[in-house]
Order: structure tokens, then sequence, then C-alpha cells
């Protein structure tokens, strides 16, 4: 079958229209990944498995085959350029979803069901789910369940790491790339005040205790306490809701938290207004090769009743 003029140009030019990929190797890009995670190049070398100089020279060619600097010298050390952000996302997610791919294709080799490695904030892990884990850990013994509490930002950069397969967190303000979130529950947070404390106009509330700046939740209150018309004078800060009512008990402040953290038997907290709601979410990394035991335990925790 003959091919005409038209279509031989239609063909070059779809040809044409794409650009010619840059050779690059997974090992480059780990080594990116290794020295922006590690706080020296001998550091990173280290945990890739090379010497500086091998890191120094893969990074080398990697500059050159995607023609961009990278690097840029202050005082005596190499530092990544502002403008290489692009390259090392790209990095960090080629690298993160190969890495699952390699966990996913060793346990079906091997025939093993390997681990789960789940982060929550204090909340999910003591009040909403801990009934999840102990069944999850009862039932499935072929699987380590591996916990770690954190703060929801802590949690959701782990995630998009890799250093965890899932996460239960509070709700981030705004959609995070190649993170995918699904909604678990929702909390009432309420303003709690020292023992004896009247609570009047939101003018007259505070000073505040409350979780540290970076907190989702602390934004959100904060944008929250500024439309009630209260002012944010802040007296102190905690991660733990623990810290935080106690310091109130002390008379230090006011803080907002979920009721079932701060309506205890040992807290003797006034309790003032319901100021917001905040959602609890499930979060993964997007596009992932998913582990089968990893998504019964997401199974689990999505079927898990919503709290009256």
């Amino acid at each position: 079958m003959s091919t005409t003029r038209s279509d031989r140009s239609n063909h070059r030019g779809s040809s044409v229209d794409r650009p010619l990929l840059p050779d690059i190797t997974m090992r480059q890009l780990e080594y990116l990944v290794a020295i922006d995670d590690a706080p020296t190049w001998a550091v990173a070398a280290e945990r890739v498995g090379v010497s500086p100089s091998a890191l120094s020279q893969g990074l080398a060619e990697l500059e050159r085959r995607i023609g961009v600097d990278l690097f840029e010298n202050v005082g005596r050390r190499r530092v990544l350029r502002a403008t290489a952000r692009p390259v090392l996302d790209h990095a960090r997610q080629v690298v993160t979803l190969t890495t699952d791919l390699t966990r996913w294709s060793t346990r079906l080799r091997d025939g093993t069901s390997g681990s789960v490695r789940l982060g929550m904030v204090d909340v999910a892990a003591v009040v909403h789910f801990p009934d999840v884990l102990r069944s999850f850990r009862s039932e499935r013994g072929d699987v380590d369940l591996l916990l770690s509490v954190a703060p929801s930002r802590a949690l959701l950069d782990d995630v998009a790491r890799g250093g965890l397969d899932l996460a239960v967190c509070v709700e981030p303000p705004e959609p995070l790339p190649g993170i995918d979130t699904v909604a678990l529950l929702s909390e009432t947070l309420v303003v709690y005040a020292p023992p004896t404390t009247v609570i009047g106009h939101p003018s007259t509330w505070g000073p505040w205790v409350l979780f540290p700046s970076d907190s989702h939740t602390r934004r959100a209150v904060e944008q929250r306490l500024v439309e009630v018309g209260a002012r944010v004078d802040i007296a102190a800060e905690s991660h733990q809701p623990d810290v935080l009512r106690e310091m109130v008990q002390l008379g230090l402040g006011w803080t907002v938290l979920p009721r079932t953290q701060g309506e205890t038997a040992q807290a003797d907290l006034v309790v003032g207004d319901r100021l917001l709601e905040r959602k609890l979410v499930l979060a993964r990394r997007s596009r992932s090769v998913h582990d089968p035991a990893a998504d019964d335990l997401a199974a689990r925790l999505r079927r898990r009743p919503q709290p009256a």
C-alpha cells in the first residue's frame, strides 16, 4: 500500500511535535533525592551506597543530560538551586513510585505479605481507629503493621517521600501534588477556657494556647477566630492536646480542641462555643502500585462508622 505525501507529512509532524527524552537513569534521580534529604554530600553518598566522587559524577552527568544547572556554590558548599525544584519534584515522584513497584514485585515474587506503614495523627490512633488497628493486627498476622504518630504535615511529607503507605490526618488546606485523599470523618472543634471563666463575646476570648503555626488545624482555627471577632494573641504552642489542656487548666490561656480531646474526666475546663468542623482524611500516593495489604487496611479505615 502506497503512502501519500499528506500521510508522510502527518507522520513526520507527530514525531517532531514530541521532544526527544533525555537519557537519564534511575540512579541519577535517586542521587538527586538523596542530596536533598541528607545533611551533607558524604551522608547522601553513604545512603545510596556510592562514594562521594561517584555521587558527584552522577549528578554532573544528570545536569549534562537535561541541559540545566541544578547546583550552585554557596561558600564552600554546593547546594540545589531554587530553579531545580521541578527537577527534584519529578525525581522524587519517579523514585518513590519505582520503590513502590519494587516492594510490590518483591512480595509477589517471594510470596510474602510484607508490611504496611501507617501514619496517624494522635486523635485518630487513640480515639477514632484503635479498634480498626487491633482487628487488623489480629486478623492479618501475615502483615507487619508499622504505626507512626505525628502531626499532619509531617505525615503527608512522609507519604509523598515514600516513607508511609497510608496516613490518617487532618485534611490539608489545598490539594497536594502526588497525593490522593479520601474523607473519613468530621470532628467538631470547641473553644475551651480556664476553670471559673465566664464565656462572653468573642472579643473577650483569649489569650490562646494552640497547635503550632505550621499545623493545618491551627491555620483553620485562627481564620475562624478572626471571622467571629476574636483576637488571636498566642501565649503558648504545643502539638500535644494533653499539654494544651493542662495549660488551660493552669490558667495560661484558652484553647480550641476536638470535643473528644477537650472534654475528659481529668479536665475541669469551661466549655465554650462550637467553633468549626475539621475533616480527617486517608492519604496515599497517587498512581502508585498499591499493596493488597495496604488496600485491605484502607478499606477497613473507610468502613469505620461516622461518630455520633
